[in-house]
């Protein structure tokens, strides 16, 4: 007798279980739900929140990279700027114009390789008028403090003035001195030059 009512009792355990169950799933949806909107909420008002300090922060960054590589204009290089693409590739390099006057001085380049140690190098190239590298200041890069991050030291960026030739670090037959223990942050810096030397090329031939 007391075994069938045991059997009787059962099933609706079973269903006061299933109820528990339900309820948690719903409650614990819910939770998750509300967590991640508040989430998503508050990511976005920071978002907004950064933007334009960061943005303006880039800006000035750019500004002073460009005063670096050709100084001496009075214009606004970055309200100027244009496109040109790179020859044989669908990307494109920015270029800022750089006039002091009625006289143009010549062109900053924002630059880049893929070929860096750690990733991308960006730098911003001055280039004067008749196609000659006037200096460069790195803008971004991920490569080994102590070792590729030397690609910043003005000995290294010095060797590069004056160039109007494709430079190449000695190893490659060049004239261009790696920086011991970063051969290939060196030549990534080569191969950005290379790309904007190519895509003034193309500047130079229409004017």
């Amino acid at each position: 007798m007391l075994y069938l009512e045991s059997l009787a009792i059962q099933p609706k355990k079973i269903e006061i279980d299933m109820k528990k169950r339900s309820s948690s799933f719903i409650n614990m949806f819910v939770t998750l739900a509300v967590v991640t909107l508040a989430a998503s909420a508050s990511l976005g008002f920071v978002y907004q929140l950064t933007k334009e300090p960061i943005a303006k922060a880039q800006l000035e960054k750019q500004k002073k990279a460009i005063n670096e590589v050709l100084p001496g204009f009075d214009n606004d290089p970055i309200a100027a700027q244009f496109k040109l693409p790179i020859p044989e590739s669908s990307d494109s390099l920015l270029f800022y114009p750089v006039i002091k006057g009625e006289q143009v001085l010549g062109h900053a380049i924002k630059t880049y390789s893929s070929k860096g140690y750690s990733g991308d190098i960006w730098i911003m190239l001055g280039m004067d008028q008749q196609g000659k590298v006037t200096q460069y200041a790195v803008l971004e890069h991920k490569e080994t403090p102590g070792l590729g991050s030397k690609i910043s030291a003005e000995q290294f960026r010095e060797q590069f003035i004056g160039l109007l030739d494709e430079p190449e670090v000695t190893k490659d037959g060049g004239r261009i001195d790696a920086i011991s223990g970063a051969t290939i942050s060196s030549r990534a810096v080569c191969e950005a030059i290379v790309k904007a030397q190519a895509t003034w090329q193309q500047l130079a031939d229409n004017n």
